[in-house]
């Protein structure tokens, strides 16, 4: 657009060269946020990040966390202004190499104003130093504030939300990058995060920096940071030869063998579940587990999950670990494209689950999808939770997960189990790094099956109420069969989950 700026303007036309230019910056301003339904201000316009590099420092006893985050990027558009989604007080911004202005918006937008405008399609590094403490009850979005500190260190492990506590970003389900988290802290502490741990260096202060790559697309909800003291931090390989990485926090007390006895057989279960969805999309896999109820639930961090050590109060509990690391193909690999699909994450997280116990031989997948229908009756409220699209104050309800993994039975019931498994296997290979919806997911179905399925996931995703038949078929019993062997353990399972921010 052609702006007029000669000094010979009448004031007229220079009335109209201002609304000229202020529309031009408008345009050429990333938006505050990608218009998901739940989470309206997650997310940035304007760009796409390939690769994030996380320099820090961290104080236990004060928990200062200090550092500077790179980010490379992509302008998708002409840039003048664009957003980074941050809540920590921040000490400068560079934008290629040149001091950018900077504002924070309280409601954690970190707002961006290079010297020069950004042509689309060129080249962004975005340097951003700062120095803060997360645990600020302050900083909050949507009403929490979810960095969790513990005995002896913090975790930064949640969902949907917790880069905004130690580093900025592009907060969305589709905007994955690589990263480079390279975070320092005393010595004696532990700092794990994703992928491989490059290096540990001593440092002459006396602390040690701990160097962890991923090397395969992320999306920045599911990248960790835990400092803490663990008692054992294992690093060994796979029967694959990927680096397995477990760890188990000081404190688990009477729950520390359960808790290995389950954590440690992850490369098994993720053998059965390449059985099932593929081959395993991530160059590492483990896991770490926390103190009891320090988090209070288990998240999907992607090659990482957390674990906390409640699950494992009444002895090992390997559906948990089957349950997170389903989440490798359904979450990490292939996440829905905003929260409101989230069954897409956890109802075929729950499937695995019942896949599992179909494995090891404590009930069916069938078995446990109608054993949950008939024991839920018709007049309970859970039946109102639609978990095609729950609402953000239910999107982590365990009907999103249990009704989510009926939708599947039900589906399996419908196409059979060769049209079922392929399904999922193509739905896994097809979206590989990316994201999708439920649309594309019923269109897969739909293609696949050569049938009309429409009605099946209407009524068990988008439909209030107990559907008139079961997941395999049949009406409501008036007696529930015997329960599976593996459902009390799964039920409680879910429940604890469930209980992430939401």
């Amino acid at each position: 657009m052609r702006i007029f700026s000669r000094l010979s303007l009448s004031s007229g036309a220079a009335v109209l060269a201002t609304v000229l230019f202020a529309t031009s910056a408008s345009a050429a301003c990333g938006a505050p946020g990608l218009d998901d339904p739940y989470y309206p201000l997650d997310g940035n316009g304007g760009y796409d990040v390939s690769h994030y590099d996380i320099r820090l420092n961290y104080q236990p006893s004060s928990d200062l966390l200090s550092g500077t985050t790179t980010i490379l990027a992509t302008a998708k558009q002409d840039l003048t202004r664009f957003n980074l989604d941050f809540l920590l007080r921040v000490g400068s911004v560079r934008v290629n190499n040149t001091p950018a202005t900077f504002s924070s918006t309280g409601d954690g937008e970190l707002v961006v104003t290079p010297r020069r405008a950004l042509p689309r399609g060129s080249n962004m590094t975005i340097v951003v130093q700062y120095s803060d403490v997360p645990s600020n009850p302050n900083y909050t979005l949507y009403g929490f504030n979810l960095w969790t500190r513990t005995p002896t260190g913090a975790l930064a492990s949640n969902a949907p939300q917790t880069a905004a506590w130690w580093y900025p970003s592009n907060n969305t389900l589709s905007d994955k990058a690589t990263f480079d988290v390279s975070v320092a802290a005393p010595e004696g502490v532990e700092v794990l995060s994703n992928g491989v741990l490059v290096s540990r260096q001593q440092q002459i202060n006396g602390w040690v920096r701990w160097n962890w790559r991923s090397a395969r697309p992320q999306v920045t909800y599911s990248t960790l940071l835990a400092v803490g003291q663990f008692d054992d931090l294992r690093i060994t390989n796979a029967p694959n030869g990927q680096p397995l990485i477990t760890a188990y926090a000081n404190n688990l007390g009477d729950n520390a063998e359960a808790a290995r006895a389950s954590v440690e057989r992850t490369p098994e279960i993720l053998e059965f579940e390449e059985s099932q969805f593929g081959p395993y999309p991530f160059e590492a896999q483990g896991g770490i587990v926390t103190g009891r109820l320090e988090l209070g639930f288990a998240l999907e961090n992607q090659t990482r999950p957390v674990y906390d050590a409640v699950f494992f109060d009444a002895g090992s509990n390997t559906s948990v670990v089957a349950h997170e690391n389903a989440h490798m193909w359904f979450a990490n690999s292939v996440s829905a494209h905003n929260w409101k699909d989230v069954w897409l994450h956890e109802g075929f997280a729950t499937y695995a689950q019942f896949l599992w116990s179909e494995h090891v031989g404590e009930g069916t997948a069938a078995e446990l999808a109608q054993f949950r229908y008939d024991v839920m009756p018709a007049t309970s409220p859970w039946w109102q939770v639609l978990p095609g699209d729950p609402g953000r104050d239910f999107q982590f309800h365990p009907a999103v997960y249990f009704r989510g993994a009926m939708t599947l039975q039900a589906l399996r019931t419908a196409v059979g189990d060769d049209a079922f498994f392929q399904i999922l296997r193509t739905w896994a290979a097809e979206h590989r790094y990316g994201d999708a919806t439920t649309a594309q997911f019923i269109a897969l179905a739909e293609r696949i099956s050569g049938q009309e399925l429409d009605e099946l996931f209407t009524t068990w995703l988008y439909t209030p109420g107990k559907p008139a038949t079961g997941p395999n078929g049949a009406v409501a019993a008036m007696r529930a069969s015997a329960e599976p062997k593996s459902y009390r353990q799964i039920s409680q399972t879910v429940d604890l989950i469930a209980k992430k921010h939401g």
